[in-house]
């Protein structure tokens, strides 16, 4: 109930008149039974512009931390997911992956429409990244079409860590169901698995227009944060007393060479010109040579 007054009566109608997002490939959103949308994931927004543009309810998984939040912040963010009817999701793995399944699975069952991130968290840097198999796994224990997503200038609306969204017209990308029950029975094959993940995320890839990398976007996360900290060691050691960036360092050593240099031609330019003044070694009168 509180899925459809957020939807139709507060968030919705303010979200359509300020954002105006646009849909193609409305025609492929099934009217009735399961089915699960596969999408890319830009922006903490997806999960509101998509289901905003479909008629019937979208239940997404939702990582755990959204309901664990503390603070003010964090019980209006818990309370928002439960309203509207996300399934907290833990991504540890092992047997936390195994209850995330298993969630939604029983949204498959009760006929409703599963909303899942294949990438398995935002992009980091706006390309898309290689997909987790627990899509594929779902698709086919659940016995349902796979529908993949595309979510355009979500980025750009709402950044990762920006909390008041620029104004700017989004849109939303809906490609053909993917039927994959040619692999029927097979949901155990971990080749079966990747084959089938991989063919959606081709599909997102020519929906969204994303350039694809074949790594997971938790990975490259990983080595921009170590990057990050390796960046901020570096300054945090020049700007200790005596201490300079490498580069500026680099720079220096070099302008005292030059210096070096410099003073070594002067002087060597000076003595020069001591030899060349007239007087032997002796100081006796200069040696004229014969014409």
């Amino acid at each position: 109930m509180f899925y459809w007054f957020l939807k139709t009566i507060v968030i919705g109608p303010i979200i359509k008149l300020l954002f105006r997002p646009w849909v193609e490939g409305e025609e492929n959103i099934p009217e009735e039974g399961a089915a699960i949308f596969a999408s890319n994931h830009l922006s903490f927004s997806d999960s509101i512009f998509l289901p905003l543009v479909v008629s019937r309810r979208v239940t997404f998984l939702a990582k755990s931390d959204y309901f664990t939040g503390r603070g003010i912040k964090g019980r209006l963010t818990a309370a928002f997911f439960k309203g509207v009817g996300q399934l907290p999701v833990d991504r540890s793995g092992g047997k936390a992956s195994n209850a995330a399944l298993t969630s939604g699975l029983k949204v498959l069952r009760r006929g409703d429409l599963l909303g899942i991130y294949p990438e398995g968290t935002r992009s980091p840097d706006g390309r898309l990244y290689r997909g987790r198999t627990g899509v594929a796994r779902m698709a086919l224990e659940g016995k349902v079409t796979v529908i993949p997503v595309a979510m355009i200038g979500t980025d750009k609306a709402q950044p990762t860590g920006k909390v008041i969204p620029r104004i700017m017209r989004v849109g939303v990308r809906v490609g053909k169901p993917l039927d994959f029950s040619r692999y029927e029975g097979m949901e155990d094959d971990r080749f079966v698995l990747r084959s089938i993940t991989d063919e959606i995320m081709y599909e997102l890839m020519l929906l969204s227009g994303q350039e694809y990398v074949d790594m997971y976007a938790t990975s490259m996360k990983d080595r921009l944060v170590s990057a990050a900290r390796a960046k901020a060691r570096e300054l945090q050691e020049a700007a200790k007393p005596g201490s300079a960036a490498p580069e500026l360092e680099e720079a220096l050593d070099a302008a005292e060479g030059k210096a070096r240099s410099a003073r070594a031609t002067e002087s060597g330019g000076a003595a020069s010109a001591s030899d060349d003044d007239g007087a032997d070694d002796d100081g006796d009168a200069p040696v004229v040579a014969a014409s």
